[in-house]
């Protein structure tokens, strides 16, 4: 599915803020100058300006002269940001940075950047003041992966839940009714078996509707189900297809259990690890699968950057694929004849020097920018979906090392 005409893709956002969290990590400070807040989306700004101007008042304490100007001076910027938001901050929060960053030869530099809407939402404020810029939190949002269901259960009780990337909410509980094995006097061992049988099918109808009521709406957005619990109670509530029929065939896996209760869903992410790499890697491994099907056999496939530039602005391609560790820029050249052309280049290198290869004249660097930002902004344009391949397997592995970490499906073949 394409995006909206003039909104950015949610992978193009994604490699957005993973590059200003990458510039971030980068940079460093003197002493503990370098500011960093967290702002939850229902913190009012009021709230923060007034944090921030309560910590403007204390950093006059701070011994060091260079340091505390500084501090002062970045937490001035941050007050002087936070002016053009209303009560509260947008959707999912807010991550300001500010603070003077070394600029080599004993100089500084002050950077102020802000992040809105980042990919999860900010649970809590945080504020954060240390040599480096705090980081940490946003690359766990940027890390988190998939939507799953949870479910634990035994004869006992069940638990019912989403895993949200790495976080674990605990949503809806129910404890059985289920007689124990040791039937009361007076009652046949079959009347006891019995009823005994009906206590336990009624709990699992209980469980599988306390299931459905939760996942059924959400599950085309499902990247599956997991399923803890004893050898026994698990295994009959999912042989016995309690489940709504489209849940049950979303099952990754079954998995042994000790508890049942809110620490049981997260025993149950524990062992499921190996079956939550291998489902965060299904789409990848398929577009590489497919990639290479038509690379060998058909003719909807294309690679290296200038290629896939060519059949993106035709038209023709219908999934770019990206590899998530491609960190180059593209300059493009310009000659005194007019000719233009591209190359691609280390982030961070300098600009080398170019000469045309249709009339052997020097080229000038007519521009310079980020590889990735340079083919996503002509995806959008085309309504081409983006896909970014992870290296954690062999073929993913592949098209960094031996395709240069660029990419194509395409609609229709070109012969480019």
């Amino acid at each position: 599915m394409s995006e909206q005409e003039g909104a950015p893709s949610e992978d193009r956002r994604k490699y957005e803020f993973q590059k200003v969290i990458e510039d971030l990590k980068e940079y460093t400070g003197s002493g503990t100058q370098l500011v960093t807040i967290y702002i939850p989306p229902d913190k009012q700004i009021s709230d923060v300006v007034a944090h921030v101007t309560q910590e403007h008042s204390e950093a006059s304490n701070i011994k060091s002269k260079q340091t505390r100007t500084n501090v002062q001076d970045a937490l001035k910027s941050i007050k002087d940001r936070l002016r053009y938001y209303d009560t509260f901050p947008p959707d999912n929060g807010l991550v300001v940075f500010s603070g003077a960053v070394d600029s080599g030869g004993g100089r500084t530099d002050m950077v102020t950047e802000v992040l809105e809407s980042p990919p999860q939402p900010i649970e809590s404020f945080r504020y954060h003041c240390d040599a480096a810029f705090l980081t940490e939190p946003l690359e766990e949002m940027l890390g988190d992966k998939g939507l799953y269901g949870l479910i634990v259960l035994d004869r006992r009780e069940a638990n019912v839940g989403w895993l949200k990337g790495k976080r674990i909410e605990a949503v809806k509980s129910a404890s059985s009714l289920v007689p124990g094995k040791q039937r009361k006097g007076g009652q046949s061992a079959q009347r006891f078996a019995r009823l005994r049988l009906e206590a336990i099918d009624n709990f699992y109808q209980e469980v599988a509707e306390m299931a459905n009521d939760l996942f059924v709406a959400k599950r085309h957005e499902l990247d599956g189900i997991l399923v803890g619990g004893p050898s026994p109670t698990k295994d009959e509530f999912l042989d016995g297809d309690y489940l709504h029929h489209e849940l049950q065939d979303s099952v990754l896996g079954k998995f042994d259990v000790s508890y049942t209760d809110e620490s049981g869903l997260k025993e149950l992410v524990d062992r499921a690890q190996d079956a939550l790499a291998e489902a965060d890697l299904m789409d990848d491994k398929a577009d590489m699968e497919e990639f290479f099907q038509e690379l060998n056999g058909g003719d909807l496939a294309t690679y290296g950057f200038e290629p896939t530039r060519r059949n993106l602005i035709m038209g023709s391609v219908e999934t770019l694929l990206i590899s998530e560790d491609l960190r180059k820029d593209v300059v493009t050249y310009e000659c005194p004849n007019d000719h233009e052309e591209r190359e691609l280049v280390a982030q961070r290198s300098d600009t080398p020097e170019h000469e045309c290869s249709e009339c052997g004249e020097p080229a000038e660097a007519a521009q310079r920018d980020d590889a990735i930002d340079h083919l996503m902004e002509i995806a959008d344009q085309r309504g081409t979906d983006t896909h970014f391949i992870s290296t954690d397997f062999e073929k993913g592995e592949q098209l960094l090392t031996a395709f240069g970490g660029i990419a194509g499906l395409l609609r229709y073949g070109t012969g480019v």
